[in-house]
């Protein structure tokens, strides 16, 4: 490809509104453009990267038997409304209707549609394992679309679905999966880190998320030397009941006025925040939760859902938690609470036995509180937010923490889907079963941002040569000297016909716009044409070096083709992380 004729509009600024170093590049880069708030276009080096991931994730789904097909992005609510996930899905779900006021979604994952596929082919366990996926659109309605392609409207997805008759068979396909996935960010080239995950609205009882690792990735990732990891929204916490020092008390009514915060009642009745008991609203399917937590803890919304099995779980408002229980959220408390609004607890709540609490009258809260005594709890769970050096659950060493970016999820739905939508085979004895399922998701276009926010420098892109748009760019310096043009031209059809992909740097600019374009793109070698070449010498420099290494060609090009050949052999971006 000749760059005089390649769309790739590069610019020398970022959009004011590009939040991510990998979006500025990418669309400085002239890879991407922003249609609306997370809706992008791909132009032609931006579909070279996305379909060269798309290749490597396809290749390593076929080896491991998986069967490409596609289905529709368009799917009726009706299927939806049989797993209870319309609501579960939430607001950011496109829903539509059509001319006869029929509802639909744009798909934002297909399990339903899989499912409901499946049940209508499936009968007997002889049929079973099937492992299917496809690549295909996905659509989530984002609240706040940002960082670019890592949380977008639309994006390119691999979502792969195995059903089977057993838990063994599920598990010996999910290992598969595993390894298929990490076989994928191995030959990109990336950094990563597997945890345990939250199976969030699509269900399950175990998943596992794959993160490439960058500083500035949306997931906290907590983990431990001894093999121990988790997102945070998923991090157990080693449990170690601490008891509140002193006696157990009377319980007292306290004025505090205008203090409403764990920092402002703590500071008025000179106690700890951990002496404090935190109560927080939560509105449900089924009505009304109270979350209990210590006073220095902060829950998590994820374990919280979880624990509840309620996806549609939100913070009460205050006017809401003023109509329900008619005092102000700062003053909000376990004791005297309506029945109607359950009441669950983290673990450490435990230990309490002279605590504070509000008193469900304005300006007051109650001290000496004991629970179990003053108030009832329906419920116990681990609901803590893990934070860094928390210990770790299995080895109790202070735990690390890291930024990722989640690229890839892998989940074990066992029946959930197939109990809802009647999915049945018949088993060895002739008896109906439900199918076992299991999901597998990948975020092509997301895979992109995650691959720039890791491999980059101040110059630009440092793509892998896995994905990398070309593998080499031939910068003919002078493209008007006669000399500079013939052996430009030359060089790209020999590098052409060696099986390289080559891109053709003959456009009439300046020598130092060239370069800045080529750092810019990212691309792995660079073959300068330029004023040494009356000498004959070229120069060749990998993406990743400094200075650039002189070859000559005055006995003809078998030299320099040796030398690029080891250059890209030996071709391996190194993040800033693993530099350190």
């Amino acid at each position: 490809m000749r760059f005089s004729q390649l769309y790739a509009p590069t610019l020398k600024e970022a959009p004011a509104d590009a939040d991510l170093i990998s979006i500025k590049l990418l669309v400085r880069g002239g890879f991407v453009r922003k249609v609306a708030a997370g809706i992008y276009s791909f132009l032609p080096l931006g579909f070279r990267v996305l379909k060269k991931i798309e290749d490597i994730v396809r290749q390593e789904m076929n080896a491991i038997g998986s069967q490409e097909i596609l289905m529709p992005i368009i799917q009726p609510a009706e299927l939806w409304h049989e797993t209870g996930r319309w609501d579960d899905y939430g607001p950011e779900m496109m829903r539509m209707q059509d001319r006869h006021e029929r509802f639909f979604t744009l798909g934002p994952t297909h399990e339903e549609i899989i499912t409901h596929l499946l049940r209508n082919e499936l009968n007997s366990y002889k049929q079973l394992p099937v492992s299917l996926y496809q690549i295909a659109m996905k659509y989530r309605d984002e609240i706040r679309p940002r960082f670019g392609l890592m949380r977008s409207r639309e994006f390119l997805m691999k979502d792969a679905y195995s059903f089977h008759g057993s838990w063994s068979s599920l598990d010996e396909t999910y290992k598969q999966f595993y390894g298929a996935y990490s076989k994928i960010l191995q030959r990109i080239g990336l950094e990563f880190l597997v945890v345990e995950a939250d199976s969030g609205a699509i269900g399950g009882n175990e998943s596992h998320e794959f993160n490439v690792l960058a500083d500035y990735g949306e997931s906290t990732l907590l983990y431990c030397d001894c093999g121990y990891a988790a997102s945070d929204e998923k991090a157990e916490y080693l449990l170690q009941e601490e008891s509140q020092e002193g006696a157990v008390a009377d319980l007292k009514i306290v004025p505090t006025p205008n203090s409403r915060t764990v920092d402002e009642v703590s500071a008025f009745l000179e106690v700890t925040s951990r002496d404090i008991v935190k109560s927080l609203i939560y509105k449900g399917r089924k009505g009304y939760y109270m979350a209990l937590i210590r006073g220095n803890e902060e829950l998590n919304e994820s374990k919280l859902k979880a624990a509840l099995e309620d996806q549609t779980l939100v913070m009460a408002t205050p006017q809401e938690v003023l109509d329900l229980l008619g005092v102000p959220i700062g003053f909000v408390g376990p004791i005297g609470l309506p029945k109607e609004v359950t009441i669950i607890a983290d673990h450490t709540i435990k230990g309490l036995k002279n605590a504070v609490c509000g008193a469900l009258k304005e300006g007051y809260h109650y001290s000496g509180v004991l629970p179990g005594r003053d108030f009832k709890i329906d419920s116990w769970h681990d609901l803590k937010m893990v934070t860094e050096g928390d210990p770790c659950p299995k080895c109790g060493a202070p735990m690390k923490s890291a930024k990722g970016i989640e690229v890839g999820h892998i989940f074990k739905l066992g029946t959930k889907y197939s109990e809802k939508m009647n999915g049945y085979v018949t088993d060895e004895k002739g008896n109906s079963i439900h199918y076992i399922m299991g999901c597998y998701g990948w975020g092509v276009s997301r895979t992109i941002s995650a691959i720039v926010e890791q491999l980059h420098d101040e110059n630009g892109i440092i793509w892998p040569l896995a994905v990398a748009p070309f593998d080499i760019i031939v910068t003919a310096v002078n493209i008007k000297d006669p000399i500079v043009s013939e052996k430009s031209i030359q060089l790209y059809d020999i590098l052409s016909e060696a099986g390289f992909e080559v891109l053709l740097d003959d456009r009439e600019i300046s020598p130092g716009m060239k370069f800045k374009d080529a750092d810019l793109i990212g691309i792995p070698v660079r073959i300068t044409l330029g004023k040494k070449l009356a000498q004959g010498i070229v120069e060749v420099k990998p993406r990743t070096e400094k200075k650039p290494l002189e070859v000559s060609i005055v006995d003809g090009f078998d030299t320099l083709l040796e030398e690029i050949k080891k250059e890209l052999s030996n071709y391996r971006p190194v993040s800033k992380m693993e530099a350190e």
